[in-house]
């Protein structure tokens, strides 16, 4: 997996610029389910626009305490994630392929390019039933943890 980033900034007189045009690599996730490349993060929201760090060199989990992550992820055809619940409020947009979100009760839905998951502190897994690999892209934004008559559903990452 390759994506390319291209960050903007500014120079010295308030100008407009590129500060990168690249290529970020995608890793490996154990067991070759999917590949993860990780194009930005903010450590807080609202995000500092003037904060010097490559938002692709922070160290995050799967979500940011405190701010956001934006993350492509190449599921393998035939495979399937854990099931798995983040402290986060997460927009997945289908790039290409085809994917099933498959909640902890069981249900399914099936997705396909242009589709867009809205995913709420829910316990789900991501299946790639076809035959080819799909791509998603997710924009994470930490939210406090999703909860149920009062008690809190504990992620599981």
């Amino acid at each position: 997996m390759e994506i390319r980033r291209v960050v903007t900034g500014h120079d010295e007189k308030g100008r407009a610029v590129f500060k990168s045009d690249e290529a970020i690599a995608g890793t490996p996730v154990e067991g070759g389910v999917a590949e993860f490349a990780l194009c930005w993060t903010t450590d807080r929201s609202p995000a500092d626009n003037d904060d010097p760090v490559d938002g692709a060199t922070r160290a995050v989990g799967l979500a940011c305490p405190g701010g956001t992550v934006l993350r492509f992820v190449d599921i393998a055809p035939g495979r399937r994630s854990p099931m798995h619940r983040t402290n986060s409020i997460d927009y997945g947009i289908v790039i290409s392929g085809e994917l099933d979100l498959e909640l902890d009760d069981g249900a399914m839905t099936h997705l396909r390019p242009g589709d867009v998951v809205v995913q709420r502190g829910t316990m789900h897994a991501w299946v790639n039933n076809g035959a080819n690999w799909c791509r998603i892209a997710f924009v994470l934004i930490d939210a406090k943890p999703a909860s149920v008559g009062g008690k809190v559903l504990p992620p599981t990452h």
